[in-house]
């Protein structure tokens, strides 16, 4: 049996209001997994948080980032706690919270010393700058920062840029196709799938390079971010930027499956659903249930790779 941990990262500060005035509400998200007995239903017993600052609309002048400041003092809390996971040899499951909260999970990778590999579930790529960024929100830049690629005051925390090699990283599930967008990610060494490829290639065989990848390139594992607008906008509306199309809960589960269930993993982070966007709880129950049913039976058994 592995040793599972539960990190509550409840930040909202990588997005822009959804509306004047209105915060966004993804930072509801950890206590809405615990209103649904998540943690009891994964099998995990430990469970921390990570308060996260107040939210504001801020604009730094130097990045051109909402909020940096604060995401870079988060993202060394954070940092702090994933670290001490990995380094007890504890698998660290990170609710967020918005993707900004990658910044500080890689952080916490990339101080133990030790090369790892990130496999990227996210309806958007979120390799962007600040300058092709329409909302300035951290969240949409997050695999640039963490790859080493920015301004260094949030790709270069502490002098440890960058946090994630470009060769590592896989980005897997995109489905906004605007030319403009995803030519930055082509560009890059990054391993980049969008959904049309993901539907060509083949889940088993995208999963299977990845694995492979990190064998070959000697890392001591793996991390996962899984944005939940990678599931289809019907059977997942409740999220910050919804687009048609995505994966169902059966393609997404054919995929984390072998991941969770590698003995490379190390851990993972899951954000942007937003509770206040599902009053009824119609949406995130089934989420957690399901999240919750495929974490246990990493907790409790298989370890092939």
């Amino acid at each position: 049996m592995r040793n599972f941990m539960i990190i509550e990262a409840p930040s909202n500060l990588g997005l822009k209001e959804l509306q004047p005035g209105i915060e966004p509400g993804v930072k509801f998200f950890p206590e809405a997994l615990r209103r649904n007995d998540f943690a009891e239903e994964a099998g995990i017993s430990q469970i921390i948080t990570v308060p996260a600052p107040p939210y504001t609309m801020d604009i730094d002048p130097d990045t051109q980032v909402r909020n940096a400041d604060a995401i870079i003092n988060y993202s060394q809390l954070l940092a702090d706690k994933v670290y001490e996971a990995v380094n007890k040899d504890i698998i660290p499951i990170v609710i967020g919270g918005d993707c900004s909260i990658l910044i500080g999970t890689a952080l916490g990778l990339r101080r133990t010393g030790r090369p790892y590999g990130l496999f990227a579930m996210d309806g958007h790529h979120d390799y962007m700058l600040p300058e092709h960024s329409g909302t300035a929100g951290a969240a949409g830049m997050g695999l640039a920062f963490v790859s080493g690629n920015g301004h260094p005051k949030l790709s270069d925390i502490a002098q440890l840029s960058p946090y994630i090699r470009e060769e590592h990283i896989y980005a897997f599930g995109n489905r906004e196709m605007d030319p403009a967008y995803v030519q930055p990610i082509i560009d890059s060494r990054i391993s980049y799938y969008d959904l049309p490829a993901i539907r060509e290639q083949g889940i088993p065989a995208i999963i299977k390079a990845f694995l492979t990848m990190n064998g070959q390139a000697g890392l001591d594992g793996f991390w996962i971010h899984l944005d939940v607008d990678i599931l289809d906008n019907e059977i997942m509306p409740c999220v910050d930027s919804p687009d048609a199309g995505g994966l169902s809960y059966e393609e997404l589960e054919e995929a984390l499956t072998p991941l969770l269930a590698s003995t490379l993993f190390r851990g993972m982070h899951v954000t942007i659903l937003d509770p206040t966007l599902d009053p009824d709880n119609r949406y995130t129950r089934p989420f957690s249930v399901w999240l919750a049913r495929l974490l246990r039976k990493a907790v409790t058994g298989f370890t092939q790779d």
